[in-house]
């Protein structure tokens, strides 16, 4: 893999401040569509809808829940702060979870997001494998700040390697309503009082979110786009028989999934989920890949067709390309709303492997000098051999 063409496309597109919705992230859209069709992949840049939310979208309910039960510990209105600590933690937990988000319909007006859709391969195949990317970047904050579980990975590292999925970061945000729902309902005071010193951190952790810059997003996601780039030069190189391979990056993936949606809408459902695989690309700079295997906020949901996760991890092997299974995130990618439709699916992600970190995650060090480029050469390789694999049959 020529690690000038990785190189070029990070180091390119890191300067936009890509966040989601933004000219930014149009203009690195029209770019990333332009080199890949210059890579032998001719592209489309589709501007699609999508509805903004993130900490902004969710500090009100928060705020309006604390506020309530702040009123409700000097023994007025508890009725009030029952149905809004109740309110604020189903619509928090609706929301970051992809189900309704009827909170996220309610307060957010639709806004404007690009996808990059391109075709490579043997356009007529009846078999297709996409592969997935995002080109926006998050804002950073306290919250991302890695120095507890880098330490907790020195202290307790028979721990961390036992561990077989991320920490639950949303289950205080939700939690902390529905302690105060309950103090409230119940008069127990002390669980009220827990419930507001939870809300109030919320607050404070949301609040700085909302007003923090966008990180570079070099590792998450430009990582990803570059091997989408790498991928389309190997197959215009030595072109396949027998599989459509369709590369997407999609916009406003850092709001929770924005682009995503109407890529799914627009262009999966119409395909057989017989004949139909999807490689997620997500954070592949670290140095070590990383096969996530499942995915939730509140409750991890295992992909569909296990046989397909197995088969990466076979092409991996025969292909030496070192590759970690058995993972699952508590957390969300753009993976989940494929895996909902019933898509065959894999995340491919990198780590630390002594800490298991992504490195530099949501960062303002997610640079392209502190990517791993190996690492995702790697991932081209794999992307490469998993098309080839499916490609034979």
């Amino acid at each position: 893999m020529s690690e000038p063409t990785l190189r070029e496309v990070v180091e390119t597109l890191a300067p936009l401040e890509r966040r989601a919705g933004s000219a930014a992230e149009a203009q690195a859209a029209e770019w990333i569509g332009d080199r890949l069709a210059a890579a032998g992949a001719p592209a489309r840049v589709e501007r699609v809808k999508f509805r903004n939310g993130y900490a902004g979208l969710l500090l009100p309910l928060g705020l309006g829940a604390t506020t309530a039960s702040a009123i409700a510990l000097t023994g007025r209105g508890r009725a009030l702060a029952a149905a809004a600590g109740t309110f604020a933690a189903v619509a928090t937990a609706d929301d970051v979870d992809n189900r309704s988000r009827f909170w996220r319909r309610l307060v957010a007006r639709p806004r404007e997001t690009t996808n990059v859709v391109a075709e490579i391969g043997d356009l007529a195949a009846e078999r297709t494998l996409v592969v997935l990317a995002h080109h926006d970047a998050a804002p950073t904050g306290w919250i991302f700040d890695q120095s507890f579980q880098r330490w907790l990975a020195r202290r307790f590292p028979k721990l961390v390697e036992r561990a077989t999925s991320s920490l639950p970061l949303w289950w205080p945000t939700i939690a902390a309503p529905a302690l105060q729902a309950i103090g409230a309902l119940t008069g127990r005071r002390r669980i009220l009082a827990t419930g507001i010193a939870m809300g109030a951190t919320n607050i404070a952790i949301g609040a700085n979110i909302a007003r923090s810059p966008v990180v570079p997003g070099a590792n998450d996601n430009l990582s990803a786009v570059a091997a989408l780039v790498g991928l389309a030069e190997r197959l215009r190189d030595r072109p396949i028989e027998g599989l459509r391979v369709v590369l997407a990056s999609c916009g406003a993936e850092e709001v929770l999934q924005g682009g995503i949606y109407d890529f799914v809408d627009r262009h999966l459902r119409p395909l057989d989920k017989e004949r139909t695989w999807i490689l997620n690309l997500d954070t592949v700079g670290s140095p070590r890949l990383l096969m996530i295997e499942g995915e939730g906020v509140l409750k991890i949901e295992d992909y569909p067709d296990p046989a397909f996760r197995d088969l990466i991890a076979d092409t991996a092997a025969a292909a030496g390309v070192p590759l970690l299974r058995g993972q699952r995130a508590r957390s969300s990618t753009d993976s989940v709303i494929p895996a909902r439709a019933g898509y065959p699916i894999a995340t491919i992600v990198s780590i630390e492997p002594d800490t298991k970190l992504l490195s530099n995650y949501h960062l303002p060090s997610d640079t392209p000098e502190n990517l791993d480029y190996g690492t995702v050469a790697e991932a081209v390789e794999l992307a490469d051999a998993v098309a080839r694999r499916l490609a034979a049959g």
